[in-house]
């Protein structure tokens, strides 16, 4: 009956404290100088929304993507020449599989392709 009080209590000071942050950390008063970029005290240069490629931040989350894939696949390596158990090397070989049809995916959807 204690753990469900003090589980309650910290759930609303959590909750409190979130309200009173948010409420103390409102944006107020916007005005031209706060809303544009700095650069170095001289007036803005351009917009500083200008446009970038797409393609760069494709290959960018696919490139995070498959390093944390790489990181996973880590503990197989280590599983394959240690412990060589069939639940394992299922596991491994479906996981393996799963990524190499996101591979394909990939290739023939042309997400692939730096120019084009």
């Amino acid at each position: 009956m204690v753990m469900g009080l003090s589980v309650v209590f910290v759930c609303t000071v959590c909750c409190l404290f979130t309200g009173l942050f948010m409420m103390l950390s409102e944006k107020r008063g916007l005005d031209r100088e706060k809303c544009s970029p700095y650069e170095c005290g001289f007036e803005p240069i351009g917009s500083a929304r200008s446009p970038f490629s797409i393609r760069f931040f494709l290959v960018a989350v696919l490139f995070v993507v498959f390093d944390v894939e790489v990181v996973l696949l880590m503990p197989f390596a280590y599983m394959f020449f240690y412990g060589k158990s069939v639940l394992g090397i299922l596991s491994s070989s479906g996981f393996l599989l799963i990524l190499f049809v996101g591979l394909y995916h990939e290739y023939r959807e042309g997400s692939l392709e730096w120019v084009g």
